[in-house]
């Protein structure tokens, strides 16, 4: 499987402070962009939009 990995538009171009998410059916699987080797964990994919959403708020 190949899996697809992306970051935030946000996230720019300095290799700052930012993770990386590979989206699947069910989950969501969530990785730092700098230590990429370490793996990665997953959550439902529900969970993690209600992360984004709070994000968002300003909530976080």
């Amino acid at each position: 499987m190949n899996t697809q990995w992306h970051k935030s538009s946000y996230s720019g171009s300095d290799g700052g402070n930012c993770v990386e998410v590979a989206e699947f059916p069910s989950e969501i699987a969530v990785r730092d962009t700098q230590n990429r080797e370490a793996g990665h964990i997953t959550v439902p994919s529900a969970q993690w939009a209600a992360v984004v959403a709070a994000a968002k708020s300003g909530a976080l």
